[in-house]
Formats: C-alpha cells, sequence, structure tokens
C-alpha cells in the first residue's frame, strides 16, 4: 500500500465503525433473540457454519492464488455490515433481527474468525502457517470488535441523549471510512486490479448471490416468516467489508494487501446485488398478495 497512515489508521478507523454499530445497540437487541430464537439460530448457523464451508468449496472451484482465497474466506468469516439493515428496512425485512443479528455476531467473531484464518491459512498457506491468527492477534481483534461496540451501547445506556447526538455523523462518518479504505486498497494495487479483478471477481459474485439466497431460503424452509428471511438474507449477503479490509492489511494481524482485495470488491458488488435480490423478494412478495395467489404459511 503506498499510505503507511491509512494502514496505521485502519484500526481506528474500524473502531469508529464499530462504535457506531454500538451506538444503535442496546440490550434489549440481545434479549429479542431468545423470545424469537428460530430465526436468529437459523441465521446464525448459516453465517458461521454455512457461509464458510461454501466460500471454501467456492475458492477450491475457481482455483484462486492462495492470498486471494484466505481473503476469500475472511469474507466469509466477518459479520454482517450496518448497510444490512438499511437495505432490510427499505425492502420490508425485520430491521430488529438484523440489529440482534448484527449484535451477536459482532461479539462471535472473536471466536469464529481465528478458527476460519487458521484453517484456512494452514490449508491454502501451508508454508506461512505464521498468517495465523495466534492468540495475541485474537485479543487485538477483541478490542478493535468488541470494546468499542460495548462503548457505544454504554453510551446509549447512560447518556442517550449524547449518543443520539452522535449517531448520525458516526454513522456517516462509518460511511466515509468504508468508502476511503476501499478507496485505498484499490489504488495502492492499482498496478494489479486488472488481474485481480479477473481473477477474484467471478467467484466474489458468485459468493455474494449465494450468501443472499442462503441467508433467504434456509431460514424460510425452516419456517421462518419472511419478513425474518428477508432480514437474514441482507444480513448474511451483506458483510462488513471495512472489518474484512481491516484485519487483512493491519501489521498487527494479516498484513497482506492482496488478502484486502477480495474485500474491497465484495464491497462493491454487494450494494448491487442486494439491490437486485430486495427487488426480487419485494416483487414475490406483491404477487403473492395478489388475490388467489397461495401464500406460504410462515411461523413467527
Amino acid at each position: 500500500m503506498s499510505s503507511s497512515l491509512i494502514i496505521a489508521s485502519l484500526p481506528i478507523a474500524l473502531g469508529v465503525v464499530m462504535l457506531g454499530l454500538g451506538l444503535s445497540l442496546t440490550t434489549e437487541d440481545f434479549r429479542r433473540v431468545g423470545r424469537h430464537p428460530r430465526a436468529a439460530v437459523v441465521a446464525l448457523l448459516c453465517q458461521v457454519v454455512v457461509l464458510p464451508v461454501i466460500c471454501f468449496g467456492l475458492v477450491l472451484a475457481f482455483r484462486l492464488p492462495p492470498e486471494l482465497a484466505v481473503g476469500m474466506m475472511l469474507i466469509a468469516a466477518s459479520p454482517g455490515g450496518p448497510t444490512a439493515n438499511l437495505y432490510s428496512h427499505l425492502f420490508g425485512g425485520n430491521v430488529a433481527l438484523n440489529v440482534s443479528l448484527t449484535a451477536i455476531n459482532s461479539a462471535l467473531v472473536v471466536v469464529t474468525l481465528p478458527i476460519v484464518v487458521n484453517l484456512s491459512t494452514g490449508y491454502l498457506l501451508p508454508d506461512s502457517a505464521a498468517l495465523g491468527l495466534q492468540f495475541d492477534k485474537v485479543v487485538q481483534v477483541f478490542v478493535i470488535v468488541v470494546v468499542p461496540v460495548a462503548v457505544g451501547m454504554l453510551l446509549r445506556a447512560r447518556a442517550p441523549e449524547l449518543a443520539q447526538r452522535l449517531n448520525r455523523p458516526v454513522r456517516a462518518l462509518s460511511a466515509v471510512v468504508l468508502v476511503v479504505v476501499i478507496g485505498a486498497v484499490l489504488y495502492g494495487e492499482r498496478a494489479n486490479l486488472v488481474g485481480y479483478f479477473v481473477s477474484v471477481g467471478l467467484a466474489v459474485l458468485a459468493f455474494n448471490i449465494v450468501s443472499l439466497l442462503v441467508g433467504y431460503t434456509v431460514p424460510r424452509l425452516a419456517g421462518v416468516d419472511r419478513r425474518a428471511a428477508i432480514a437474514a438474507g441482507f444480513e448474511i449477503g451483506i458483510h462488513n467489508t471495512a472489518f474484512t479490509i481491516t484485519v487483512a492489511l493491519s501489521p498487527a494481524l494479516m498484513n497482506n494487501a492482496e488478502m484486502a482485495i477480495p474485500g474491497a470488491v465484495y464491497g462493491i458488488v454487494m450494494f448491487f446485488t442486494a439491490a437486485g435480490f430486495g427487488w426480487l423478494v419485494t416483487r414475490r412478495r406483491a404477487q403473492e398478495s395478489v388475490p388467489g395467489a397461495q401464500t406460504p404459511v410462515g411461523l413467527g
């Protein structure tokens, strides 16, 4: 990367993103899952277990270079992004479920990310086992991810007026951070950009589409109602690519610019595929609301 300043500030930037997430969360978001466990459990299983397995199959099928393959696995292991909440709201999903899933995934990632990364690097980069996340790096992930979320939640609980004033500017700053991070990755690797897009573009697109479909279809097959399934689809299909890129680039973590490329590409592609997915499920819902159309029975 051409700018060491951007790389050094990545953990701080991600901290801002996670702080913004925390400002929108309450302990009620976690308790809500206990009252409606089916949708949450199915979505979390898809996120934590199914997606990494599918992603691993795709990187082998597309025969990606090892560093790009590990970058893809980073995406699979990353939590849902705050953007999923917006898409869910726009297309009639259960936004409360999105918030709850984002909160839980952001906490689980401290455990799931090291497992996925270490297994991936061990298989794909057997001669570079040091690239895995050892205990000290796991602690850094915890500090970068969980601590800012906890601070944001504490601010909302203890100083709700301050949290409300901070919420909008922090969200705006989070969006700027995502754009800057993706732009920095693409600029820093501009000499190899065409080759990277050729190598990983189709794999990223395939994984993104599969993620959206799995996130929606599996909950529906499990008897989850449509609004919750839409929420799960967006939550599983829209990843926190700022998190993925930060883990890939940070000198204290993976320290590999090539591994950040899939996350940057995914961060661009997902906005268009998510909009298409939202249009499709909305159109289908409209068709099923026509008199005489059969509407599948779902459970709340």
